[in-house]
């Protein structure tokens, strides 16, 4: 067994639709970067990786490579299942999740993220932990210029 932690943070911007566990989120921003951005997907996609001594997100699925620009992270989250397989583990056990965001707010949404996320991982939604927090209005996502997550997971 192999315990793995990953964090992500991407930029709030106009423009683009808010993704989080692979669940468009009801917000006037969405989240800046090269593929849809989704910050919880790409955390728990990093724990995964480091968890089977694999390299990180930003090495499998490159921002200069024209072929992640828009990406579903769900899609990738499924490659990256493939990528610790073929490194010798045979299932992820459990994975628990932070988003850190001051708004909009997550809570309705939880739910809907742990099905998309469970569906994706092929595990059951108990085996998937997620919440959320503020920053008391402190730093970047106090602020709301950005939103962060962080994820553990555990895989065989």
């Amino acid at each position: 067994m192999r315990v793995g932690q990953g964090y992500d943070v991407h930029g709030l911007v106009e423009g683009r639709q808010l993704i989080l566990g692979g669940v468009i989120i009801e917000y006037e921003k969405g989240l800046e970067g090269h593929s849809d951005a989704d910050v919880l997907t790409h955390a728990i996609m990093d724990a995964l990786l480091g968890a089977a001594g694999l390299e990180d997100i930003g090495q499998h699925f490159p921002p200069s490579d024209a072929t992640y620009k828009d990406a579903n992270s769900l899609e990738l989250l499924k490659h990256v299942l493939i990528l610790i397989r073929e490194a010798g583990f045979s299932r992820v056990i459990n994975i628990d999740a932070t988003i850190i965001a001051e708004r909009p707010k997550i809570g309705p949404y939880v739910n809907q993220m742990k099905k998309e996320l469970a569906a994706a991982l092929g595990i059951n939604q108990s085996a998937l932990g997620i919440k959320a927090t503020t920053t008391e209005g402190m730093g970047f996502t106090g602020r709301g210029e950005g939103i962060a997550a962080m994820a553990i997971c555990l895989i065989e």
